[in-house]
Formats: C-alpha cells, structure tokens, sequence
C-alpha cells in the first residue's frame, strides 16, 4: 500500500531542542512577569506609569509568543513521488490551467509576458493546459505582449522540452544562462534568444511610446476592442483566445498541440465598485468554467515566474493520493524571489516564514493562501463542503459545446465577466474568492478550512515561483503594511480565526492564523519598549532590575537564547549572519512604521473615516536605487512621514545613549552603570543597529540619504520628548 501512495509527510528534525529551548523561555517569561508585577513602584509619578507600561508590553509579548508556537511546535516537509504518478495513472485524465493577474502601470508587459510563457512550458500535457492572463488594467500593451508571445511560444516551448530547460521562463534563462559548447545546441540557442530579444525589444518600444502600431493591429481581432477610446476603469468585458488548444492548426515549430491561451479583461464601471483582485479572481472563474473548466486551477502573480517546470506535477501528487488526496483542498507553494541581496538588506527574503512557519502550519491543518503560487480544487472556490466519500470528476469537460465557434465561445465568456454579473448572487461571499478585505487570500483559505478540507505547503528544493521583491525601502515598508493591515483587519473582523474558525478547524490551526493577523498590534509595545527604557536611561528611571539581582538572570537568559535560537533559524533556513542582523533591523523598522499605520489605518476603516484600498508594490525603480540595492545601501530619499518615524527613534537613542552613559560616568545625578546596565545595553544595541539610519542622516550625499527636511523634523520631535516628563 506504501509504495502506491503519491507523497509522504515527515517530521522536521531537531524538535526536542526547540521544545526544551521553549519550554526554559516560557518558564523565563514567567518570571519576568512576576518581577514585574511584584516590584511596581511605589506612589505615582512618571516612574510607576513607565514601570506599569512595561508590565503592559511584556504580557502582549509572552502572549504573542505563546501564540507563535502553535507553527513552530511540530513543522513537517512533504516528498513527492512524480515517477509514481506517471506510471501508474499516466496523468492522462487530469487537467489543469494557469490563472494570472497583471497591472501594466506597475508591472511592465514584458515582465507578465515571462511569467506567462514559463507557466505555458509545464512539463505536463499542452492539450490539458490552458492558461489565462487576467488583465486588470484592460490594457491593449497588456494584449499586444500576450499576442507577441503566442507567437513566440511556438519556438519557446519545444526548445525548453527538447533540452529540459530551467527556468523556463524566458527572461530568467537567458539572463542568468551562460552560451551553450555544443555548436548545433548554440546555433538555436541563439536564435532563440535572438527571436526574445527582437519580442522584448518590439514589446517595450510600444509601452514607452503608449500605442500599438497600426499595421499591428489589424493582424488580430482583438485590438479592435479598444477602438472606443476605453480606460482602465471604464470599459466593457474583453475575452480573447489567442490559442485555442482544441484546433488541431494551434501546435508549435514541431507540430506539438500548444496550450489554450485567453487574455481576459472583466468590465469596468465607475458606478461599480470592482472588489480589487477578488473581483478579478472571481470574473476568471467564471470565464474559465465556459472555455477550459479544469477542476484544478493554478494561480499566480504576473511578476512570480514558474522556476521549475514539474510543480505542476508535484500538486497533482497530492490531489491524487488515494489514501489522503480527497481531502486536500488547495497545494501553496512559498514566495520566493530571485533579486534578493546576499545580505537580504531589507528583509524580504521569507525564509523562516517559508521554512519553519507554513511547516509548521501545515503539521495542524494547512498553510494559508497567500494569493499566488497555490493550486487549488475549482470545486472549493465554489464554495463545496467537504464530505466523507468525495470524488473528484477528473475527467470534466466542456461538454455540448464542442460545435461553439470561438466567437461564439468568447461572448458567452464576456457575459459571465460584466459588473452586474455578480447582483443579487453569493460571488464573492460563499462563492468565490471572498470580499471586503485588502487580503482577501487570507479569508478565502480560512473560509475553505473551515468548510473541512485541508491544505498542503510544499517546498521542493528548486523553487517552483521565483518574483521580484521590493528593492527600496519604501515598497517594502507598503508592502508589510499592506499585509499586516489586511491580517489585523480581519482579527477584528467576523472573520477572526478565534470566532469563525471556533469548532471548525483546531485551536493550533486558529493561533497558527493569529501569528499574521497580531502582527499590526505588534507595533504598539515594540514603539514604547524602543523609547522608554532609554529615555529613562537619561533620565535616572530604573526600569530593569540592576546587574546584582539575581532577577536579571530570566530577563538576560530570554534574550540570549531567544537571539540564539534565532540566528540558528536564519542560518539553517538560508540567511547570512549579516543578512540576520539586517533582519534583526528591519523587524524594529517594519513594527514602527509598516504595522503601526496597520493599526491607525484598520481602525479609521472600522470608524468609516476611509474607504479600503488596495495599493500594488511597484517593481520598478530607477538606476539609481537599483545600484544602491545591488551595494545593500539603505534608500531613503523623500520626505515620509515613515522616514520621519525611523529618524526619530534612532535619533533619540544615540541622544538618550550619550547623555545616559556622560551622566552615569561622572556620577551626577545618577546611579552607577551597573544599575542601568540592562536598559545601557537594550539602548546601545538599539543604536548600533541604526547606524545605517546615521549614516543616511549625516554623512551620506547621495539621493537616497535622509533629507534635510526629515532630519530637523525628527530633531524636533526628539527635543519635545526630551522636554515632556513622560518619564
């Protein structure tokens, strides 16, 4: 019977070790919390409120902590059995078809492109695969790439199969790629790249000028629906099937069926509200039902390529397995992208997410969705329960529409993607992918666990979707923000896993949803825990117990092994010892920027001063700021409140540090070092690991230093803190 199943499970290594190290925290934090509590003191000045604030910061951090080992108690790593599948079911009852998602304002056609023409190389049967680009800006650039490489894909796909090319995206291959020795492989090997380039070249000319040229346009029907002067948010519902895998004249160089290719654009109207990328998810589920109707439908960002040609087949494992396939609900691979630095100097690698925390989800009943990279079942996204004796009709088809022309096919198709489709109906609440959230991946997967079936996190060792992550400081802090906004929006939601998920799912799986959805709230003791223990370093307020005390032992043992623990984590998991450190920083800066405006944000929405929003993370930026990524120099630049935030409290550590540490040294009006040293040593790592921030402040001349402007504004806000008795 073993040897018939299609994947295992096993349990990742070294859980004793953490279990004793958690278990020897809990135990510390304890302690903390009864010092704390045992040693108020007395009276009431700014002394006893600072002591009682400090009380309050540490129990939200025991009780976040106790709730992050709901994924870190029992991780698991799954293993497929590809060979397995192949021989015993051949895959030949399977289909399967690729969902994308573009905005050609902040994600080049070019790049889209790539990422379609790697999912349209999947080491899996063309006849089986349809893939659709869901152009959200209605975009006639968008539809010129897309025909651009329909054409293309004609060489492209059998050179990547002839020589099990990876990645297949193109942009990735020949950028990374080096000449081939065999003379007949380099011969078209260049001439590939040649054809590409002349694509790329033809592609990117028509994005700056802003049109397509006229004697392209009268080469496809398509372009004919933008001859009414349309706009992105205004224009009618535009199905196109540039390949039709059905007619035997759509095959490649080699005379090998293509896959279906359909470029979708779901109508826009400003009297309608669109529902962002749920709306556009929930439109292609529907258009896809009326051309391919796969029941498994992949989707993917438009800048997150297919690095490995087999992750299609590594799904299916799971969703054939006999024994336990019937139950999984959707398969999520990790974001993964290929233009991280060495260092990682922003933090936006994911690797202890990737490795240790969706591990550990799914040992308690799945990962999240996370809004790209997953498979899932299209029965789920319909909204279907799941029930004991389940079988899925592996062999769907469009049945009784064969003799529909294309024509006839993409009317019916723009009929399903209109803005009144959806009146009066469930999309979008019990059907679909849910709505009212700016992270509406994260309630549809809660809502499809709670409906009884399970999910799968699968990491193979080559990545299967590579994309590009942020490269500025800004996009990463709007991208945590984002994030941390839509998970707090819904802890305080009816969707909160607490309440939705009570009696549905396990309460591991409900606390493993509340690592996300608490990180905003974070924000709050990490801001009073980075200033009041060094203002009150300045100022001669004790907060910690003095180096004497054998009560400093539980608060110095906490922070060694935590740090311990967590370095090992990032080393195991990929990191550098640098790239941990910078880490380190940008766990500080994303809690006092990105997931503190989570918080401000999430509850005007909730007290209806602002409407929700839904902000794209542009990636693109100039050469400048590229160079300066590449070198992993920090970037600055404009005037943002959030910079302003970041300057302030580097500012007013070095200045609590100076004047805490002049003081102490010469005795006036203080205690001696030895008394202060907890406090000296949290205020100078606080300094320490700002030095970039100095930098960038006074001595850094280059565009992405720290403006003028923002330095005198953090000054300021330093001296009014220097001056209130806060403390």
């Amino acid at each position: 019977m073993e040897e018939r199943r299609l994947f295992a499970t096993e349990q990742v290594g070294g859980r004793a070790v953490y279990r004793f190290h958690a278990v020897t925290v809990f135990v510390g934090i304890c302690l903390v919390l009864y010092y704390r509590a045992t040693h108020v003191p007395a009276g009431s000045g700014a002394g006893r409120a600072a002591w009682l604030g400090m009380l309050a910061a540490e129990l939200w951090f025991a009780f976040y902590w106790v709730i992050t080992q709901a994924v870190r108690w029992s991780p698991v790593r799954r293993r497929t059995f590809k060979d397995r599948l192949a021989a015993s079911m051949g895959i030949t009852g399977n289909r399967s078809h690729t969902v994308q998602e573009a905005d050609p304002k902040s994600e080049p056609p070019s790049l889209v492109i790539a990422t379609v023409l790697s999912v349209m190389a999947y080491n899996y049967p063309a006849e089986k695969l349809s893939v659709y680009l869901s152009d959200d800006g209605g975009s006639i650039l968008t539809f010129y790439a897309l025909w651009e490489a329909s054409a293309f894909a004609q060489h492209w796909l059998p050179f990547c199969k002839r020589y099990n090319i990876q990645p297949r995206s193109p942009a990735a291959y020949f950028s990374d790629s080096e000449k081939p020795h065999d003379l007949h492989i380099l011969k078209e090997w260049s001439f590939i790249k040649g054809l590409y380039e002349a694509m790329t070249e033809r592609i990117d000319s028509a994005a700056m000028s802003g049109e397509v040229p006229e004697q392209i346009r009268v080469k496809h029907k398509g372009f004919s629906e933008w001859n009414t002067g349309i706009t992105s948010k205004d224009h009618q519902p535009i199905v196109q099937i540039l390949i039709n895998g059905k007619d035997s004249n759509a095959v490649d160089s080699e005379a090998n069926v293509l896959p279906t290719l359909v470029y979708m654009a779901r109508e826009k109207r400003p009297q309608y509200h669109h529902n962002f990328k749920a709306g556009a998810m929930n439109a292609l589920i529907r258009v896809s039902s009326v051309i391919s109707n796969s029941p498994i439908i992949m989707n993917v960002d438009c800048d997150m390529y297919s690095n490995n040609s087999d992750s299609i087949i590594d799904a299916l494992c799971f969703f054939l397995d006999e024994e336990k396939g019937q139950k999984i609900g959707f398969v999520q691979y990790p974001q993964n992208y290929n233009n991280m630095t060495k260092n990682n100097i922003y933090g936006n690698s994911l690797n202890v997410i990737n490795q240790v925390e969706l591990s550990g989800l799914d040992s308690v009943g799945g990962p999240l969705y996370i809004g790209s990279g997953c498979f899932h079942r299209r029965e789920i996204l319909c909204g279907r329960r799941f029930a004991e004796g389940y079988k899925e009709d592996w062999d769907r088809r469009i049945k009784g529409k064969t003799q529909q022309s294309i024509d006839q096919i993409e009317e019916t198709a723009k009929s399903l993607a209109t803005c009144a489709y959806e009146q009066n109906t469930q999309w979008g609440n019990e059907i679909g992918v849910k709505y009212g959230c700016p992270v509406e991946d994260v309630i549809t997967g809660l809502a499809i666990h709670c409906r009884g079936w399970e999910s799968v996190y699968m990491n193979p060792p080559r990545a299967a979707f590579l994309g590009v992550g942020p490269t500025t400081l800004a996009q990463t802090i709007l991208q945590h923000k984002r994030w941390s906004e839509g998970n707090f929006s819904i802890f305080l939601s009816k969707y909160c896993p607490f309440f939705f998920g009570h009696g549905k799912i396990s309460l591991r799986h409900q606390m493993g949803y509340l690592t996300y959805g608490l990180w905003a709230p974070n924000s709050l003791p990490t801001l009073y825990y980075v200033t009041i223990p060094s203002l009150g370093l300045l100022k001669g307020t004790l907060l910690f117990p003095e180096i004497t005390s054998r009560w400093i032992i539980p608060f110095i043992y906490i922070s060694l092994v935590k740090n311990v623990y967590s370095l090992y984590e990032a080393l195991l998991s990929g990191d550098t010892l640098r790239g941990w450190w910078n880490g380190q920083r940008m766990w500080m800066v994303k809690r006092i920027t990105s997931y503190l405006y989570g918080v401000i944000d999430t509850i005007r929405k909730l007290l209806g001063l602002s409407m929700m929003g839904f902000v794209v993370t542009s990636k693109v930026s100039d050469e400048d700021e590229s160079k300066r990524y590449e070198q992993e120099i920090m970037e600055f630049g404009t005037s943002s409140p959030e910079h302003v935030i970041i300057s302030t409290i580097a500012l007013l550590n070095l200045v609590c540090m100076v004047g805490g540490l002049s003081q102490t040294m010469t005795g006036v009006g203080h205690m001696p070092l030895n008394v202060f040293f907890i406090q000296v040593i949290l205020c100078g790592l606080l300094v320490i690991i700002n030095i970039p921030v100095y930098e960038a402040m006074f001595l850094r001349k280059d565009r992405g230093s720290i403006p003028l402007s923002v330095t005198l504004a953090a000054t300021g806000f330093v001296t009014f803190a220097l001056m209130v008795p806060i403390i």
